[in-house]
């Protein structure tokens, strides 16, 4: 079994831990996700909303940028584990991978800008139900299906009513559940920037609901997302699905897989090679906490991952900055052999 062959005792841990740029890295995440709380549920009460979210979206970039794998990793427990509100969590884990998104697609900045801004606030019009949708176990009311196809047009007019006059946010937030037209298979470059935009966050949009666990069913694996997405048709699979497949994997970091030894794992990093992650394995074949994880670098050689698990099929509690540190203390080791922490989909 090839594994890295790096002590994962905290002692070996230590001169991470005195790190002080990842010391607070779980706490800046969890302020931003409480920021969007805020905004999103009491947007009259902020003063000056447009640049509030602003800054927010400022704080989302410095995440990302200081170390995407980080992000990826407690963006996606997020989705999984959030304790503010479905809202706010799923609000800024479309922000994060449309962010990571329109790096990998090039999009110009001022498109960039736009898209983030309208992902974080496209459902502003729905906060209070959207939680509320969360917790129940039964289908929409008809009451509650009108609110929910009305949303999209009163976020809008409740954007431009706090202050937004950046039109392409105020357009994707009106249309963002308006679906291509069938057929459409043409190339983003070709389209006007809001069908662009619209597109990549429809696809993120109904990724990030999948992944997310809801009181009336369990959140699916990212890779079942995915392929839930894209289905069996060929000309569905178009630069945004590929785009997303590429940047944060099918396994991403912060999501949990089964191992072919039949051990369970949770991803700290993406490598160089797409979807063969450095992980760590925290069940043994049994279902038996390790003392301590043992790291894996799957591109490398065996174990491999052989399915991957949604959060819910897993019962172990995380202590993330460990993790988090692990997975940095891991890339450094082996920069040199894959260079895990200059991953090609980073943001720079």
């Amino acid at each position: 079994m090839a594994s890295t062959g790096i002590s994962t005792h905290p002692s070996a841990l230590h001169a991470e831990s005195s790190d002080s740029e990842y010391e607070d890295l779980l706490g800046l995440w969890s302020d931003l996700e409480s920021a969007m709380s805020v905004l999103l549920a009491r947007p009259a009460q902020v003063v000056d909303f447009a640049a509030k979210v602003q800054q927010c979206d400022r704080w989302l970039q410095d995440l990302v940028a200081h170390d995407t794998d980080a992000a990826l990793y407690l963006m996606f427990q997020l989705a999984a584990t959030s304790s503010v509100g479905y809202s706010a969590s799923h609000a800024l884990v479309c922000g994060t991978l449309c962010h990571i998104l329109a790096h990998e697609l090039q999009l110009p900045p001022t498109e960039r800008d736009s898209l983030v801004r309208a992902a974080m606030t496209m459902n502003i019009g729905m906060t209070a139900l959207q939680d509320e949708l969360a917790n129940q176990r039964e289908r929409p009311t008809p009451a509650q299906q009108k609110s929910i196809d009305e949303h999209p047009h009163r976020s809008r007019q409740l954007l431009h009513h706090q202050g937004i006059r950046d039109p392409l946010w105020l357009d994707v937030v009106g249309h963002h559940h308006a679906l291509p037209p069938e057929g459409d298979a043409r190339p983003l470059a070709t389209l006007p920037p809001a069908q662009r935009l619209n597109r990549i966050l429809g696809t993120i949009d109904r990724y990030a609901a999948m992944i997310s666990p809801r009181k009336s069913r369990a959140g699916r694996s990212a890779t079942d997302s995915v392929r839930a997405i894209v289905g069996n048709d060929e000309e569905r699979r178009d630069e945004v699905t590929y785009a997303l497949v590429r940047s944060v994997g099918l396994c991403p970091p912060g999501t949990f897989v089964r191992l072919d030894n039949g051990e369970t794992a949770l991803v700290l990093r993406r490598s160089e090679k797409v979807n063969s992650p450095l992980v760590a394995s925290l069940l043994d074949r049994n279902g038996e906490h390790r003392r301590q994880p043992a790291l894996h670098q799957t591109a490398t050689g065996r174990p491999r991952i052989q399915s991957a698990l949604a959060r819910s099929a897993v019962q172990v509690e995380l202590d993330h900055r460990m993790l988090v540190r692990l997975g940095l203390y891991a890339a450094r080791q082996y920069r040199g052999l894959a260079r895990l922490g200059n991953a090609p989909a980073a943001p720079r």
